[in-house]
């Protein structure tokens, strides 16, 4: 039974949700409610062998733990995307890839996100079993770990002898600051197991009386009155039903966080008259200008058999502007469904200078959105990825032992990496403070990779994790109101 009130009510249970949710819910003071649209599960005994098994990525098209969008890659190019849409989002449903951010990365976000700002917060939430000291932490919710030397797939351990051979450098720790080069993958992943903030956050607290999670339960629009966020409306069976909050906090990812404020009648007005959708506060950068990772998989096939069941991904190469993946087997047998047989090495290029936008349907708002990447459109992203193609086919070809490149084939993917449809900043295209609090409404936050403002050139979710931990821990620290008061300190 949902609460008709709480103090802080949380929109989407994936990545950033569980963890705001559990920090939120800290304090027994300060009533929580979690609300996810997806299924959902409470015990780590009662998660889904899907969602454990850090061997399988279950995003295929028959995924009952995914959301498919209709993609457009690039004007002649299109696709269908999947996303996470089960407690714990994408962060139950990926690779398990978790580096950090670069110094570089988080230059170009506010003063107070700086790398050396956000260390501490990066250490706070890990256990590293590798790696102790100033950069790591060792009581952290979520394990972290890279596939040991003598344990890695052959063809990680290739990659890697081949990459160091070619002349770049081998770089113990990828979540250390520090030169580009080939190494080991910080995974969150323990025992063969996958464990996203869902299972190393919010499961373990979820006795707390003063915390409710539901899921299954979709969130129709954020209700307004006089500038300021007083609760949510939710579908219930045929109707609707609203519950009142003290402070929203929207946490439904990259897509739905920019398409919710849009169907509560924040965003670009001249959008939301198109929609049909009442104006109610201008902010021109909600759907627009977002970021994400070109990737082109160059298709080979191994020379014999090599193991399966290991994870999708244990070393990469990072240059300036690219990372290579050296995926362990075929999406086809890390990703049910998806029919690609081949083994690929992915081609990334990670700071691209190309933007894309969310396209809402006029017809039905609701609906899943169209994702315009408009991908490879700036001339420099096009010279950077030829670059990593070729230097891709050079590592192949000094591979030869271990892989048949006689009908190298390439496709143009994404790394589904979207951030900053919701942007953090100061500008006019921003849509939210340095403090995640969206611009020109009170006790109204957005705490996902939306809030980005530009993609990591490193994969997002440690980041994410990273920013919706500081959030909910410097939220806490604010000073809470008594439960039910309807009043929330703002965070700091």
């Amino acid at each position: 039974m949902l609460p008709a009130h709480a103090d802080v009510v949380v929109v989407g249970g994936g990545s950033c949700g569980s963890v705001v949710a559990a920090r939120l819910s800290d304090d027994p003071d300060r009533s929580v409610l979690l609300l996810e649209a997806g299924p959902g599960y409470r015990t780590v005994h009662d998660t889904p062998d899907e969602i454990r098994t850090a061997a399988t990525v279950p995003v295929g098209p028959d995924s009952i733990w995914a959301t498919r969008y209709t993609a457009r890659l690039t004007s002649e190019v299109a696709t269908t995307v999947s996303r996470g849409r089960v407690l714990g989002g994408s962060g139950a449903v990926n690779g398990a890839y978790f580096v950090r951010a670069r110094p570089g990365d988080l230059a170009r976000w506010p003063a107070s996100w700086a790398y050396d700002e956000v260390l501490a917060d990066f250490r706070a939430l890990e256990t590293d079993s590798d790696f102790s000291g100033d950069l790591h932490g060792s009581d952290g919710p979520v394990p972290v770990g890279r596939v040991p030397w003598d344990r890695l797939h052959p063809m990680s351990a290739a990659f890697h002898e081949t990459a160091v051979a070619t002349g770049f450098t081998a770089v113990d720790d990828l979540n250390a600051p520090g030169p580009d080069g080939v190494g080991r993958v910080p995974l969150n992943i323990r025992d063969g197991m996958r464990v996203g903030p869902a299972l190393a956050y919010l499961l373990p607290v979820l006795h707390r009386t003063n915390l409710t999670v539901a899921t299954g339960t979709e969130v129709l629009r954020i209700v307004l009155a006089n500038g300021r966020a007083v609760g949510v409306e939710v579908a219930d069976g045929a109707a609707a039903r609203t519950i009142t909050a003290g402070h929203v906090v929207v946490c439904a990812g990259a897509v739905h966080s920019p398409q919710l404020l849009m169907l509560s009648g924040i965003g670009p007005a001249d959008e939301l008259r198109r929609l049909g959708i009442a104006v109610l506060h201008d902010l021109p950068g909600v759907v627009r200008d977002f970021a994400d990772h070109p990737e082109i998989a160059i298709g080979y096939r191994y020379r014999r058999k090599l193991p399966t069941g290991t994870p999708l991904l244990e070393t990469v190469l990072h240059t300036r502007s690219l990372e290579l993946r050296p995926y362990t087997v075929p999406f086809g047998t890390a990703i049910p469904g998806s029919g690609i047989a081949d083994p690929v090495l992915g081609v990334v290029l990670t700071r691209p200078r190309s933007r894309g936008r969310i396209l809402l349907d006029p017809g039905d708002p609701r609906s899943a959105p169209v994702l315009d990447y408009r991908y490879l459109e700036h001339p420099q992203d096009r010279a950077d990825l030829r670059e990593g193609v070729h230097l891709a086919t050079d590592l192949l070809g000094a591979m030869t032992d271990l892989v048949d490149t006689s009908s190298l084939t390439t496709h143009l993917g994404t790394s589904l990496h979207l951030s900053g449809t919701c942007r953090m900043g100061t500008d006019d295209g921003s849509v939210v403070d340095e403090r995640c609090r969206v611009h020109g409404i009170e006790g109204l936050s957005v705490v996902d990779t939306s809030v980005f403002p530009e993609v990591p050139s490193r994969g997002p979710h440690a980041t994410a994790v990273m920013l919706a931990h500081r959030f909910g821990v410097s939220l806490w620290r604010s000073g809470a109101p008594q439960r039910n008061t309807g009043r929330l300190a703002p965070p700091v």
